[in-house]
């Protein structure tokens, strides 16, 4: 029997992600059949099993497990390989993978890209919202904007500035509530803050007391549900402060007590300094950035 096929493998990583031959065949946009006929065919090849079932699901086996690293690289590859070749390097046309936190790319980069659509309509934009570091170097995504200073060589990087974060609250919570008079106050207010992740060194540093998520009312690790609760008047909650000066509900809490900088970069490959699209986008997203932290955009 030859190799298997790389659509069997792109279906046992689709199996992966959604734990059932159903979810699988629905994010690959194929029929329940087909999806179950090239995990067997895989399956087959390999002589070896690559799920079991279990009380959620589809559990991948050993195999499996020691196969995804490998499949997701041959992912990556092939996502890389379908953006080079959307169109000539050295023409306004084709696909550019851009990465940013969940914070940037839903609340700071939709404008931006809005208005490098309207300079360059052909070409077109793949957003990854995480605030896992997306690979560069492995490709992963062309280009990215990153609250922390690169660390990887081999990358082309420009530091556009330093975004300000502070503690804020809706006006209608503070009037019924009032405002802390210190960090130790918080804890009889509605504090919203994570859940299993962790406060970024910056933060910690700008804290003098221990953070631990029973301090919070709300506990997520998604950024961009603790804006939407502090939004809502469910409480106190850390924000960029170009994103909070949009709003005039939100009032400043314990400014002179809570307060953290991140540095903003834009990356990409140092590859790609001669693919036109990439450096367009680089530098688009370098001028609408720094407009940001001006509070210009």
């Amino acid at each position: 029997m030859g190799s298997p096929d790389w659509d069997h493998y792109r279906s046992m990583l689709a199996v992966i992600d959604t734990g059932s031959l159903s979810g699988a065949a629905r994010l690959l946009d194929l029929s329940q059949p087909t999806l179950g006929r090239h995990i067997e065919a895989l399956e087959a090849a390999l002589d070896a099993p690559l799920f079991t079932r279990s009380a959620t699901g589809l559990a991948p086996t050993r195999l499996a497990l020691t196969l995804e690293p490998h499949a997701r690289a041959m992912a990556t590859a092939a996502e890389t390989l379908a953006r080079a070749a959307s169109g000539d390097p050295d023409t306004e046309h084709g696909v550019v993978r851009v990465t940013a936190s969940e914070i940037v790319a839903v609340e700071v980069l939709p404008p931006i890209l809005a208005g490098f659509r309207r300079e360059h309509p052909m070409i077109d934009l793949e957003l990854v919202a995480s605030n896992r570091q997306e690979d560069l170097l492995r490709r992963d995504a062309d280009v990215a904007v990153r609250m922390v200073r690169p660390t990887q060589d081999a990358l082309l990087a420009r530091r556009i500035g330093e975004v300000r974060v502070g503690l804020f609250a809706r006006r209608d919570y503070v009037e019924r509530f009032g405002v802390p008079e210190s960090l130790d106050d918080l804890g009889r207010h509605s504090f919203i803050g994570y859940d299993r992740g962790q406060l970024i060194p910056s933060a910690r540093a700008a804290v003098n007391i221990e953070l631990t998520p029973d301090m919070f009312a709300l506990r997520s690790d998604c950024d961009v549900a603790q804006i939407a609760a502090l939004r809502a008047g469910f409480g106190i909650g850390a924000l960029q402060a170009p994103l909070a000066a949009r709003d005039p509900d939100l009032i400043p809490v314990l400014p002179g007590q809570f307060s953290f900088s991140m540095d903003v970069w834009v990356v990409m490959h140092e590859d790609l300094r001669s693919d036109r699209r990439a450096r367009l986008l680089f530098d688009h997203l370098v001028e609408g950035m720094s407009a940001y932290l001006r509070g210009r955009a």
